[in-house]
């Protein structure tokens, strides 16, 4: 059988601003942003996750990919939370049972 992965994404703004799953980081009062992102780069490493691959966005802005093996019956976390709709005049709610559009996850 085949190895099984779970995976998180990272967004990271010029090492001034990581996002992991909507739970923002900043470097902290005097801290050089080399410092911050191996200080965040290391405790992902600590909680088992492997940099698998980076996509850059834009200048400054890049998502980090990171896997880990999951166990042997285990499945992938997916509590992420996820972004609401909010009703709007623009943008009413839809009705139950009705695909609302693709679901957004916040990372």
């Amino acid at each position: 059988m085949s190895a099984k992965w779970e995976y998180k994404v990272v967004f990271v703004e010029g090492w001034e601003r990581i996002s992991v799953e909507g739970q923002e980081t900043r470097p902290e009062q005097g801290e050089r942003n080399s410092a911050f992102g191996r200080r965040v780069l290391n405790g992902l490493g600590a909680d088992g996750w492997e940099l698998a691959g980076i996509q850059h966005a834009m200048p400054g802005r890049s998502y980090m990919i990171f896997k880990r093996p999951l166990a042997d019956g285990a499945e992938p976390d997916l509590s992420v939370v996820r972004r609401e709709r909010q009703a709007t005049p623009e943008a009413p709610p839809a009705p139950e049972g009705e695909a609302g559009g693709p679901q957004v996850v916040s990372v």
